[in-house]
């Protein structure tokens, strides 16, 4: 722990441990336990006495805590980066770069990239970023916002601002508590202490929080400078090089519901200020208005009269690239292309270079540029896909940073080339597990990567596990995975829309086994036979390893292997149509799955009968059966 506080949910990580390996992602070293009866596990516990910490429970596995007293965390891997949504250089230290991570916290390379240091560890109370902005005049002074604000089903809220006066040593809460997810941060380039940043607010209704908001005194007062409304929030900000008060700011109408996510409104657009915000005008001449989402804004270092927006609209040949020349005067559309529109509320982000007036840099997918004044955009390699963050130093062009849904990477040669994303641990897993093997092994599904697994020991290495010995179990990067106790090298992994993969790694087979061939991608969930949640649970009994289940809304069962399921409960959700639609409105549709709804979220077996199963629905449901899933009874709390 680097100082006072609770630390992020990423593990402070030397240098000095990955000197000779390519790189790092996190896992805990966990206890793998042979499976014994409930009740023998409670009786010994029991026999253990009050000297061992442990109390009997009859009916319950219950374990002499003292036991492990000494156990510690120790990173077994594996070594590869997570999404990252921040990332923001040292101009004068052409080396130092900093990115921020979605559930890893804040990380630091004074070597491009090729190693990296946590920074945050002890000082935030959460992981989840959403800016970091370098003082121009001071690179020892960095902010950081933090709630990711790429609005997923699964964000992240963060919890105010944080400042480092010793380039990131140590760092000072800023207030800001219920800002939620930041968009931006920008500092002025002649003064570190005036700093501004974009607050969406909290992302799951209307809240006070959201607006622009500044600060003079180096983040110990804020004040709101622009509030649309509380439906209204700010996503970026863009600052004049030259002329530090005139200042541009992107405004988002946007909810997230767990059934849907609402991007657009009649309250975004692109907003001006010439008097370091004090007031602010809404700027029009040319930009799509009505109906708008998402937008981001920035300023021309080389001419800095010429202002680009990339911008979602309707229709959706209105959004695209608008370029204004006149700074904010007049604009005109230069590209409509889709493909740096599309999943808006994921992507969207447009960037200037700071030499060259026609060129200008824009995210999505991948990141794209356009060298011809932003009429044609060429997509730019880079080692991962879904990009969120970009910077280029303003002194040395040829130098950049992304962050993506692989971590951060670094390119001094103008995009040729990138660092490795296989040394930053941090993954953002949806769960891990463990098997009955010696050395055992942990597993998990990766956020935007693969499922994984990890020996919890490695001959010769005795701590981190070499790349060689990770192994993938099939399945992808949501699903549950299911382990055969007696059996440790099969394997049952699901994805989104209800796949599964049944792994044998004793005999190399793998087949796919899902209850039902239908492809969720672009339909409504009320249309599905089978309505999967993104993260749909599979259990192999404790009590008969042939027998597993998946769960949809409704409970399905196999006991052959997966050659053929059934179904065993009627609908345990409230089957709400209302909340089964197309997600994703009012611009454009989000269809991916991750928003299907009216589903069975958390599914347990029970610790003396097989025939006990709990089930619970991400509607709000609990249903209880005792026979098997000949009936179920509706046990919610009230």
């Amino acid at each position: 722990m680097r100082g006072p506080g609770s630390t992020s949910s990423s593990f402070l990580f030397h240098r000095s441990s990955l000197a000779s390996l390519t790189g790092v992602v996190l896992l805990v070293a966990s206890l793998s336990l042979p499976a014994r009866p409930a009740l023998a596990q409670a009786k010994d516990a029991s026999q253990a006495g009050a000297g061992g910490g442990a109390v009997h429970q009859p009916g319950r596995i219950v374990y002499d805590t003292s036991l492990y007293a000494g156990l510690q965390y120790r990173m077994i891997g594996p070594f590869r980066g997570g999404r990252a949504t921040a990332v923001a250089g040292v101009a004068q230290q052409p080396h130092t770069f900093y990115m921020g991570a979605t559930g890893g916290g804040v990380w630091k390379t004074e070597d491009a990239g090729q190693h990296w240091d946590n920074v945050s560890d002890g000082y935030f109370h959460v992981g989840s970023i959403g800016a970091i902005a370098v003082a121009p005049s001071d690179p020892d002074v960095v902010y950081v916002g933090t709630g990711s604000a790429d609005i997923r089903g699964n964000v992240s809220t963060g919890k105010g601002v944080y400042r480092s006066t010793d380039g990131g040593k140590t760092w000072t809460f800023e207030g800001l508590e219920d800002a939620g997810q930041i968009g931006d941060v920008v500092v002025s380039p002649r003064d570190p202490d005036l700093v501004y940043l974009a607050s969406i607010g909290h992302a799951f209704g209307p809240n006070p929080m959201r607006g622009v908001f500044r600060s003079r005194d180096g983040g110990a007062t804020w004040q709101k400078v622009l509030f649309v409304s509380d439906s209204t929030g700010f996503i970026d900000l863009a600052m004049d090089p030259d002329n530090p008060r005139v200042l541009y700011a992107a405004a988002w109408q946007t909810e997230r519901k767990p059934w849907t996510i609402i991007s657009g409104g009649h309250e975004g657009g692109i907003w001006k200020s010439t008097d370091a915000g004090d007031h602010w005008t809404r700027l029009t001449g040319g930009l799509p208005t009505g109906l708008v989402g998402k937008a981001s804004v920035t300023v021309s270092p080389a001419d800095p009269d010429r202002v680009w927006v990339l911008i979602e609209a309707s229709p959706i040949d209105k959004g695209g690239v608008y370029r204004s020349d006149d700074a904010g005067k007049t604009w005109r559309q230069t590209s409509h292309s889709h493909d740096l529109t599309q999943r808006a509320f994921y992507y969207i982000h447009v960037f200037a270079d700071p030499r060259d007036p026609n060129t200008v840099y824009a995210l999505n997918t991948s990141p794209y540029r356009s060298i011809d004044g932003g009429k044609t955009f060429t997509r730019i390699r880079v080692p991962h896909g879904d990009t969120h963050d970009f910077w280029i130093n303003p002194e040395h062009p040829d130098y950049l940073a992304i962050a993506d849904d692989g971590g951060a990477q670094v390119s001094l040669t103008h995009g040729k080339s990138w660092s490795t994303y296989y040394n930053q641990p941090t993954a953002q897993f949806y769960r891990v597990i463990t098997d009955n093997g010696f050395p055992y092994r942990v597993y998990g599904p990766q956020q935007d990567n693969s499922t994984i697994s990890v020996p919890a020991w490695s001959p010769g290495t005795g701590r981190l596990t070499p790349q060689g010995e990770w192994v993938t179990v099939g399945g992808g990067e949501s699903g549950y995975i299911a382990l055969d106790p007696d059996h440790p090298k099969l394997s049952y992994a699901g994805s989104y829309g209800g796949d599964i993969d049944r792994v044998d790694r004793e005999t190399g087979q793998s087949r796919n086994v899902v209850a039902y061939p239908q492809l969720a991608l672009g339909e409504a969930a009320r249309d599905l036979k089978y309505r999967f949640q993104w993260n749909a649970p599979i259990l192999m009994s404790k009590f008969d390893s042939s027998v597993v289940y998946h769960a949809a809304q409704y409970i399905l069962k196999t006991a052959n292997g997966g050659q053929s399921w059934t179904r065993i409960s009627p609908d345990l959700t409230r089957d709400d149509t209302a909340k089964q639609v197309l997600a994703g409105k009012p611009i454009e549709s989000e269809e991916t799955g991750v928003e299907v709804y009216g589903t069975i979220f958390a599914l347990a077996e029970g610790t003396e009968s097989p025939d006990v199963l709990w089930a619970g629905s991400d509607d709000g449901l609990v249903h209880l059966t005792r026979d098997g899933g000949k009936s179920w009874r509706d046990v919610t709390p009230p």
